[in-house]
């Protein structure tokens, strides 16, 4: 059975290695896979070698040190990319009165109380990206805490998505505020832009998102905290950055 699984396991990679398109080679030709290089020069590459026929999202793939198991090494941070990330986000919000004014006026997509949790707990069905919530509404939302968690999307303090000041949270969020953390791996994955961002933007924006997670470096970290960076476009090849 061991030998079987093993096979297939070796058969599914080498299909996966034989399905790489023609462009998808040329493009990974073009990069020098033992040389790290700068942001500049990255984005530079990066930009070149996009030729999608869409305008291609960039995304930054970090490889931590961390163990994702104990709680003093968990990953987790916030950031307001200079430029955005050139993706709207649906930004829902669970506040009552005045608050859910406020949340109007900052633009929120989705605004609701108890009338919204009722309706999720019902249809769970979930129309938004991110969910902001006042502290007297997270009793309310416990409810459906099963629904939200697993997609990420429950309110936290940790996130700054609990909050009595929804408006600067929304406007915040609205303008491509960032909320990031590692995966089950210890790893980080962001959308940091688009490849019609240009160099100078794309530039600022990973070189931000780079000190952001240098910054968030948890207080149980041992060693080197970050193994490696690495900078990609939707149908590009990784390119290797300079910590």
């Amino acid at each position: 059975m061991g030998a079987l699984l093993i096979n297939e396991r070796a058969r599914t990679t080498k299909d996966k290695t034989m399905k790489r398109s023609k462009r998808y080679k040329s493009v990974k030709e073009n990069i020098d896979k033992s040389k790290i290089y700068k942001v500049v020069e990255a984005v530079k590459l990066l930009i070149e070698n996009a030729n999608a026929k869409f305008d291609e999202s960039v995304e930054v793939h970090f490889r931590t040190n961390i163990d994702p198991k104990k709680a003093d090494q968990l990953i987790r941070g916030a950031i307001v990319l200079p430029h955005g990330t050139g993706k709207d986000k649906k930004i829902a919000v669970f506040a009552e009165g005045e608050k859910a004014q406020e949340a109007k006026d900052a633009g929120a997509d989705l605004i609701g109380g108890e009338d919204l949790v009722a309706k999720i707990k019902q249809t769970k069905e979930i129309d938004f990206d991110i969910a902001v919530a006042t502290p007297d509404m997270m009793k309310k939302l416990a409810i459906i805490a099963k629904i939200l968690g697993p997609k990420g999307l429950m309110p936290s303090p940790k996130t700054d998505t609990v909050t009595v000041d929804v408006k600067k949270t929304v406007e915040q969020l609205k303008k491509g505020r960032l909320n990031f953390k590692n995966d089950d791996s210890g790893n980080v994955h962001q959308l940091v832009g688009k490849v019609s961002f240009g160099n100078e933007k794309l530039k600022e924006n990973i070189e931000n998102f780079i000190k952001a997670v240098q910054e968030a470096r948890p207080s149980g970290a041992k060693g080197e905290f970050i193994k490696s960076i690495t900078v990609t476009s939707t149908m590009g090849a990784g390119i290797k950055v300079n910590i």
